[in-house]
């Protein structure tokens, strides 16, 4: 488990937290894989760095674990506002960035390059799951 205060210089510290899950637990991930878990890892984090407590800040749990050996579950965590980002539609992205709105292209590569998204509201805490098979 990794605290740290939800700033987005920390993103580094989170991204290296979870890589050296990947290494402990003996997964050598394909560069393929790995950039898809470190966008969407930024996504997730950035983003509560930048809203989940706006104006102030807070901290950011992050919990790492493999399981049946190549199965990677991350975890976010905060006591920000409550913000499920798995409740927005889809953007279109048959349409150009121009026609497109604003928002919504982060969680949705999220979704894309993750196995499993899932977000539950517990205890007053947003709680983000990303599962990843390598």
């Amino acid at each position: 488990m990794l605290n740290v205060k939800a700033e987005t210089q920390m993103l580094d510290t989170v991204q290296d937290f979870i890589h050296e899950s990947l290494e402990k637990a003996g997964i050598d991930a394909d560069i393929k894989a790995l950039t898809q878990l470190d966008v969407a890892v930024e996504e997730v984090f950035v983003n509560i760095a930048n809203y989940a407590y706006a104006p102030n800040t807070g901290d950011a749990i992050i919990e790492a674990q493999v399981s049946d050996g190549s199965v990677l579950t991350v975890s976010f965590i905060d006591s920000g506002k409550a913000f499920d980002p798995l409740a927005a539609e889809d953007p279109d992205v048959t349409l150009s960035a121009d026609e497109r709105g604003i928002g919504g292209l982060g969680i949705f590569l999220t979704k894309k390059f993750m196995d499993k998204v899932e977000y539950q509201r517990k205890d007053d805490k947003n709680i983000l799951t990303l599962t990843k098979k390598f």
